[in-house]
């Protein structure tokens, strides 16, 4: 869920399917193994087989190789780079500028006021822009029929830019909250940080993190 909506762009213009997950091999092992996808991951990718799990930065590394080969096959013409493979992506796609605000080791008493501050904003984005949605994000396993509630909120604009909001388990102690950022566009050049400013001051904005913690930034951005 909280992974780029570069691959929807992808998927919709080719007419293939998809499946929006929470964070976590379970659920897209799960798929995996029912041979429901053959792809999947979360920032970084993931691929599977009935023997590998949480091998996506090795999987990642594998691809692009591939990817690379495939595009350079006739030794004869320039060498093909990743540059190259992305801006062409982006030229046909558009791109989905995108960046993620790690919070770690927050008070949990604090991190429950930011998203009781969340869950009060629904109503107020949506008002700010025709086609703006927000959700807490619920997911029904399509194998086993289980639901995972409460795995994220989910702000939106009607062009597919959005910010999400999710508590990691993965953090070291303390609570984690994790912000992602992400806005699509046309205009491929930009500057990542210019290109989703406006987007990042709705989101603090919104959720007052930093008043209510009293951090006065992200402990890593990605």
């Amino acid at each position: 869920m909280p992974t780029s909506g570069a691959l929807d762009m992808v998927t919709s213009k080719l007419g293939l399917g998809n499946f929006e997950t929470p964070t976590g091999w379970k659920f897209f092992g799960n798929l995996l193994d029912s041979e429901k996808i053959h792809i999947c991951g979360e920032e970084s990718f993931g691929t599977g087989s009935s023997h590998v799990r949480e091998k996506d930065g090795l999987w990642a590394v594998l691809c692009w190789l591939q990817i690379l080969a495939a595009k350079n096959a006739d030794a004869s013409k320039p060498l093909v780079t990743i540059e190259d493979i992305v801006k062409s992506h982006w030229a046909e796609y558009g791109r989905n500028y995108y960046r993620r605000y790690d919070y770690e080791n927050l008070e949990t008493e604090a991190a429950n006021k930011v998203f009781a501050q969340i869950e009060s904003q629904f109503e107020v984005f949506e008002k700010e822009g025709e086609g703006n949605t927000s959700s807490n994000f619920s997911y029904t396993d399509p194998v086993d029929g289980s639901v995972s509630k409460n795995q994220g909120y989910i702000f939106k604009y009607a062009d597919g830019s959005r910010f999400v909001f999710r508590k990691s388990g993965t953090g070291s102690s303390g609570a984690t909250i994790r912000v992602y950022l992400e806005k699509y566009s046309k205009d491929i050049d930009q500057d990542v940080t210019e290109a989703l400013k406006v987007i990042s001051d709705r989101a603090l904005s919104l959720c007052k993190l930093h008043e209510l913690t009293g951090r006065e930034g992200p402990t890593v951005i990605t």
